[in-house]
């Protein structure tokens, strides 16, 4: 499931019509943290560091890591989403 997904990303990527990739984690994963935790866990969890390999566009060999928090990746994926999303409402408005 997750291969189709990077694979329109990729493409979207390549055709400018997306932000970068979208993020391969589970949104619920990287939404938020657990409420059971103090905020002092809450705080780390969100600031744990989580590194994924991404491949890069134009090659089917090369990849690269990319490390962010796991907040920065729930809000990478939120956009992301929001982009999808315009464009696609964007060329549903201009077809006659």
């Amino acid at each position: 499931m997750l291969k189709p997904v990077l694979t329109f990303s990729v493409f979207a990527l390549a055709a400018g019509t997306a932000a970068p990739l979208l993020a391969q984690a589970p949104a619920a994963e990287a939404a938020a943290a657990p409420a059971a935790l103090s905020e002092r866990a809450q705080a780390d969890y969100l600031n744990e560091k989580i590194c994924r390999t991404e491949e890069v566009t134009g090659s089917r060999l090369a990849k690269r890591k990319v490390c962010k928090t796991r907040s920065q990746w729930a809000d990478q994926q939120m956009q992301d989403r929001q982009e999808i999303e315009r464009v696609q409402t964007q060329r549903s408005m201009n077809t006659p």
